[in-house]
């Protein structure tokens, strides 16, 4: 992508539909006159002389111990700078973002006027009582380290400052991980750390509290190495000042066992790599371009250990891994401030996490056959699940044991799955499938490319690596399009009715007639059909020329459907086909089906579409808990519809007794555990999150996950087409651009995954 072009996308991202990244939303009901009485005057009264009465009171009360406040001065922003308060706001948004996403935290993002140490530390004082935490952001060194040191003396809520102790704490769990590897001791070993600044200084510290010998570190500025002989040092370097008669990095690289870099891109080069000792380790962290790059180092070096901030290599020190759930675990026994025991915890916890088996959904997300310990895996990756179940915990208890929590955490198991239920309200679903799709992008035909949505979304496809798009459509159309959405990729164009395409459509014609001359079709409609682009696109994915097709944009599903299952057809021993649809919804992702195909299918045809669902939800590392709903319960009705699906229960149940899978059943008993367990205690759903809802007809499915789309604004994946023999995935009618991107992730994986199965 262009700068110009991600100029253009990122300001409109930022403005478009409304403007900011994030929004206060109401937590109470307040539809009714009682509701605001008790809101706001008088029944706000009540709560206000609790808390006059004890202060502690106002966790109980109010938000406050969900809520963290991201404040910066916008001094030391990004690689940007000074900018000032305002021009750090999105930046600031940007943070209290990840907080709500990674960690189910509420963050207010606070910019404040003003580069006076006092006056910034004044200001926090006063309006800390309204939150439960502070994280400091973007301040420059060395006052940011003044402003967190008085903070956390000061007050008693958490501060950490992220941009120090972020990097930090992630960077050491892989610098503990990459020694174990190596058979060296973290007392023993050399280190070098280019950058003086707060990030550096933090590290070398943390690295001091795991064993690193303070005779064994050289730091080193823009000046070169820093020396105890160098005068007008600060204190935070002087700490770090070597004795050695040293002045470049090129000098203290010699026989050094590891290269921490905080500072600018491509300061070390090859030579210097090849006097670092046997199995360097090199954490080249500058971003958004390393010290050195990834691939001339590993190029350069067979037995380096390589981790860098960038997510397209392996070992990514991404500080996501470290802020949301060191702060989760801080604010769940309302800890007084973050201190050194619980930072090192969440550094040991992170450590171990790497060694454990990876889930499969991990596996799926980054496009992994296994990822397991060892030198391109000594860091967990971001979308890993158990990170919200694992860091929180070992920082709640360090609190504890360290004696800064204000309440303890007596049962770690319910605590685990309160944690777990947190993390459904992230939709990591579209970005795992994302991210899996990127690691083989693969060729799909648009077959409605001359539309400006469908090209919209070849463009975003192409440009973030997702697919490898190509256009189908009136020519002269799209090459209009095109130039306004300043999309100059030198893609492929196909129109299926101009004379560069007559030799394929005539090679098309000829096997669609011998596919389908038995079923009423002529050479003569043959020919007529291939000048149709979903005959054409399907023909190009059955014939090999593309991997997958999305089409739909324009037309009415059963007007699209016809064309792919004349040319595409079902999958071997598949009876029907059948769509799911995947919502994103607050307790994770839900798969629905069948959403757009089968009127009212048999009991047979539901088990089949339960047991596919319950493989798609598989090629997205989640599996199906599978409620078959009615509108009875168990038996309550012995009307034939119910009755259907009881029988596809059974079905299911001899079948396939892997699946965990029950039925006929209410909505609201499905998904309330609770209420299922209690009044249906022998079902196999008792005790278990349904994340599958098989529907009994399709008037049923279409309407509820349409419903529960508009409603609740969920981010829908679908309908996903279940059973074809090729790649090919319809749209619903005027999709969005955002819609279609996530479908054509989905035919990127599923070509990917049909690619497996062929190699097997």
């Amino acid at each position: 992508m262009s700068k110009e072009k991600l100029k253009k996308d990122a300001l409109l991202y930022h403005a478009e539909p409304q403007p900011g990244k994030i929004k206060i939303v109401p937590t109470k009901p307040y539809a009714t006159q009682r509701d605001l009485g008790l809101a706001y005057s008088p029944g706000v009264a009540e709560p206000c002389l609790e808390i006059a009465r004890d202060v502690n009171e106002v966790y109980k009360y109010t938000a406050k111990g969900n809520l963290v406040a991201v404040i910066s001065n916008g001094t030391a922003v990004l690689g940007l700078g000074d900018i000032g308060p305002e021009a750090s706001k999105p930046v600031m948004e940007g943070k209290s973002l990840l907080f709500k996403i990674f960690a189910d935290i509420d963050s207010i993002d606070i910019e404040l006027d003003t580069k006076d140490v006092d006056k910034f530390i004044e200001t926090v004082k006063i309006m800390a009582p309204t939150f439960g935490g502070i994280n400091l952001e973007d301040i420059k060194a060395p006052e940011a380290f003044e402003i967190e040191t008085r903070l956390k003396e000061e007050l008693d809520i958490p501060v950490m400052h992220d941009d120090q102790h972020g990097t930090a704490i992630i960077s050491a769990a892989a610098l503990l991980n990459a020694l174990e590897l190596i058979n060296k001791k973290i007392e023993e070993v050399r280190i070098v750390v280019s950058g003086a600044g707060a990030a550096a200084v933090s590290c070398t510290k943390l690295y001091k509290a795991f064993g690193a010998k303070a005779e064994n570190i050289v730091m080193l500025d823009s000046k070169g190495v820093i020396r105890t002989d160098r005068e007008n040092l600060s204190a935070e370097k002087l700490e770090f000042a070597s004795d050695r008669k040293i002045d470049t990095l090129e000098e203290a690289m010699v026989d050094a066992d590891v290269f921490i870099g905080l500072s600018i891109a491509d300061v070390v080069n090859p030579e210097m790599l090849l006097t670092m000792a046997k199995d360097p380790i090199v954490f080249a962290m500058a971003n958004p371009d390393p010290e050195i790059a990834y691939d001339l180092a590993v190029q350069t070096r067979k037995d380096i250990i390589m981790a860098t901030g960038r997510s397209d290599h392996p070992n990514q020190v991404n500080n996501v891994l470290g802020f949301p759930y060191i702060f989760r675990g801080a604010l769940d026994v309302r800890a007084t401030k973050i201190n050194e025991e619980m930072k090192m915890a969440a550094v040991t916890a992170l450590a171990e996490l790497a060694k454990e088996s990876v889930p499969e959904q991990v596996n799926i997300a980054y496009g992994e056959t296994r990822l397991a310990f060892g030198r391109d895996y000594i860091i967990p990756k971001p979308f890993d699940p158990r990170l919200i179940y694992s860091i929180p915990p070992a920082v709640a208890k360090a609190a504890m044991d360290s004696g800064v929590a204000r309440i303890a955490i007596e049962d770690w198991d319910n605590y685990k799955e309160e944690l777990l239920l947190r993390s459904g309200n992230d939709n990591k679903v579209v970005r795992m499938l994302h991210s899996r799709a990127k690691t083989n992008p693969k060729k799909i035909v648009f077959a409605e490319a001359d539309q400006f949505d469908v090209l919209k979304a070849a463009q975003i496809v192409y440009e973030e690596g997702i697919a490898q798009p190509i256009l189908l459509g009136n020519k002269e159309t799209i090459l209009e399009l095109k130039k306004e959405l300043d999309f100059n990729a030198d893609v492929v164009i196909i129109d299926s009715k101009d004379a560069s395409s007559k030799e394929k459509r005539e090679q098309y014609a000829i096997k669609y007639w011998n596919k389908r001359k038995r079923s009423g079709a002529t050479l003569y409609s043959s020919q007529s059909k291939m000048r149709e682009r979903n005959y054409y696109g399907a023909m190009m994915v059955l014939e090999g020329d593309a991997d997958g097709m999305i089409s739909g944009y324009t037309r009415a599903y059963p007007t699209v459907v016809k064309p792919i299952f004349e040319v595409i057809g079902k999958a071997p021993n598949v009876k029907k086909a059948a769509t799911v649809n995947i919502l994103a919804t607050e307790r994770g992702p839900m798969f629905l089906a069948d959403t757009a195909i089968n009127i009212d299918p048999t009991s047979e045809e539901l088990a089949d579409i339960a047991q596919m669902t319950a493989n798609v939800a598989t090629t997205f590392g989640f599996d199906s808990v599978i409620a078959m709903l009615s509108y009875s319960n168990f038996g309550s009705s012995a009307h034939a519809n119910s009755a259907k699906v009881r029988k596809a229960v059974s079905i299911l149940h001899e079948n396939n007794p892997e699946l965990v899978v029950d039925g006929d059943i209410q909505t609201d008993f499905a998904l309330n555990t609770e209420l299922l367990e209690k009044t249906f205690p022998f079902s196999k759903l008792a005790g278990k999150k349904v994340n599958t809802l098989v529907f009994p007809n399709l008037e049923s499915a279409n309407i509820t996950y349409k419903l529960m789309k508009e409603l609740n604004k969920s981010e829908s994946i679908g309908p996903i087409m279940m059973g074809l023999s090729e790649s090919v995935h319809i749209l619903q009618l005027g999709a969005s651009v955002n819609e279609i991107v996530n479908m054509t992730a989905v035919a990127v994986v599923d070509a990917q995954e049909r690619e497996k199965s062929q190699k097997v």
